[in-house]
């Protein structure tokens, strides 16, 4: 008795990388075009900027870092079991365009009690060439001085680096409004938002802190005008106290010759 291949449930075709669909809609053609062109699979991450991501690089001083910048952090576990307390292992961000700007393992100041490398992709190993907590938390901050950061859950990423950015200059994918439909109103994961969005696969397995970064720069330039009404409602104009509403202020007189 023949089998009927309709009855055959058949695999979903694979999703592209983000690295992939960035570099697809930035050149206006799709993924799946692309990936024929240049003769490499959909998950292929290397044509993204023209190269591989630079694991553990530091700073890329060759690439033009911009405005907007997405920030994506990889955790360990420090301290006894029933604190279960995260910290810093890993830092990547990359700029508007999805071009990797930062990548770093760091050194936990405290002993790690779980590397969660099932999940971070951070070991032991990694430490050998992994740079000082106080360095990279220095880089990374004279990075998002005077640039909107983009980031999901940024707060938990900020409070792990010990840092602190103007609420105005942050776009966070987890708070905005249009993707809570995605989760019945609740907070949305970035796996989610990445699946059901932007129609890629992430965190398949251990996390990858570039690709994660550069999914939540994908979700907000696809939002971007949305997500900057929404910060605009938040944070509007200060209006110059003493001075009436659509008037300029006064310069001072210039003297007369």
């Amino acid at each position: 008795m023949g089998i009927d291949s309709s009855t055959i449930e058949q695999p979903d075709e694979p999703a592209p990388s983000t690295s992939l669909a960035l570099w697809a809609e930035d050149n206006d053609i799709s993924a799946a075009d692309l990936a024929e062109a240049y003769g490499v699979g959909l998950q292929d991450s290397s044509i993204q900027g023209g190269s591989a991501d630079r694991i553990n690089a530091g700073l890329c001083t060759e690439v033009e870092v911009g405005k907007y910048v997405a920030m994506d952090c990889e955790m360990v576990g420090v301290g006894e079991e029933e604190e279960d307390r995260s910290a810093l292992a890993r830092v990547s961000i990359v700029n508007f365009y999805g071009t990797q700007v930062y990548d770093s393992f760091v050194r936990p100041k405290e002993f790690v009690t779980d590397w969660r490398t099932h999940v971070s992709g951070v070991s032991l190993k990694n430490m050998a060439t992994a740079r000082s907590f106080d360095k990279v938390q220095n880089e990374v901050a004279e990075l998002l001085k005077d640039r909107i950061l983009v980031g999901h859950a940024i707060k938990h990423d900020l409070e792990v680096m010990m840092l602190g950015h103007p609420k105005r200059d942050i776009r966070d994918t987890s708070r905005f409004s249009g993707f809570r439909k995605y989760s019945a109103g609740k907070t949305p994961s970035l796996k989610k938002l990445a699946k059901e969005v932007l129609g890629v696969e992430i965190q398949k397995g251990q996390h990858s802190s570039i690709e994660d970064a550069r999914a939540t720069m994908l979700l907000f330039r696809r939002h971007k005008q949305a997500f900057d009404a929404e910060i605009a409602r938040r944070f509007p104009p200060r209006k110059i106290s003493g001075a009436k509403e659509g008037s300029k202020p006064k310069g001072k007189k210039k003297n007369k010759r």
